[in-house]
């Protein structure tokens, strides 16, 4: 109820206060308060603290204290979900200048997660467009400094290495709390307008590759099979060189004991060899013995047979 008292010449109402009503309303204030006062962080989460709007620490998952609202404030970004971005969609994005300066279109696709929750959430306004944006950026730098078969061909994986290295070096400039997972090139074509003549050249690239490819199989087939074939000539040479020797040396050891043994007697030493030499050579041949004392018998020679027998010897 309340209560109503003169002052001066004005009537002036005093309202009466509910103890019981008040004891309830500070109650729950009080309970609320205490409650506010714990936050519990999840395991995909971190707890990034504020007082009065300003940074003060950082938690990990679990159940923490801090001051009731609105004193303290807590936000619970995921930092353990990995999130995308695709640059090159449009064409205004897609269209990249090569270090041979040709034109390619070009989309990425760029996989990152938090690293840092408070520089996350306070460094920067727009963390996604600044990824973006950094991308771009980290894109054209890289695809200017390759000539235009690299980003189509074998240095595909390479180029993808050094954007993501390049990206997250400007996005930790920038302090925004993001770890670059992977960069992938999703598209790389050149233009439509050129892009037959571009597969002409690619053909004819293949084609010279074919060509060395087969001649290397070539060489590799043929050198060890004339290095195999040098290798026996020169081992048959040596070996007939050795033959040779030997047998040189056989006839020279001969001979000095045939010299040896003509110095000692050399009536004898004739002799032995002229008939040494007729036993290697009379039988092979047809013989006609005369004898000295025969007087005066008329010697006829046998000139019919020994006809025959050089004729047969002629067709042998």
């Amino acid at each position: 109820m309340a209560r109503k008292i003169m002052v001066g010449d004005q009537e002036i109402t005093i309202p009466t206060f509910n103890i019981g009503g008040l004891a309830i309303l500070l109650l729950v204030v009080g309970a609320w308060f205490v409650l506010s006062a714990f936050f519990i962080v999840g395991p995909d989460e971190e707890g990034v603290v504020r007082r009065f709007g300003k940074w003060v620490r950082t938690e990990p998952s679990g159940l923490h204290f801090k001051f009731p609202y609105p004193i303290e404030k807590v936000d619970l970004p995921k930092v353990t979900q990995v999130q995308q971005i695709s640059v090159g969609r449009i064409l205004k994005e897609a269209k990249m200048l090569t270090g041979d300066e040709n034109i390619l279109l070009v989309e990425v696709r760029v996989q990152y997660k938090i690293k840092d929750a408070a520089q996350y959430l306070f460094n920067v306004r727009n963390v996604e467009e600044l990824i973006k944006d950094a991308t771009e950026s980290a894109l054209r730098q890289t695809i200017g400094s390759h000539p235009i078969d690299d980003p189509l061909t074998e240095k595909k994986a390479e180029i993808m290495d050094e954007i993501q290295l390049l990206l997250q070096q400007m996005l930790d400039d920038y302090k925004c709390g993001i770890d670059i997972r992977q960069v992938q090139l999703q598209d790389v074509n050149p233009p439509q307008e050129v892009d037959f003549a571009f597969k002409d050249v690619q053909s004819a690239k293949e084609e010279k590759e074919q060509l060395i490819n087969q001649a290397l199989g070539y060489q590799n087939d043929l050198i060890p099979k004339a290095r195999g074939e040098a290798v026996t000539m020169i081992r048959e040479a040596e070996g007939y060189r050795e033959e040779r020797v030997k047998r040189a040396e056989g006839d020279a050891s001969r001979f000095l004991s045939v010299l040896a043994e003509y110095r000692k007697a050399k009536n004898v030493t004739e002799k032995r060899l002229y008939l040494e030499t007729m036993e290697q050579i009379l039988p092979g041949i047809d013989k006609v013995i005369l004898d000295e004392e025969a007087g005066n018998l008329l010697n006829i020679l046998p000139l019919g047979n020994l006809g025959g027998v050089m004729k047969t010897g002629v067709k042998k």
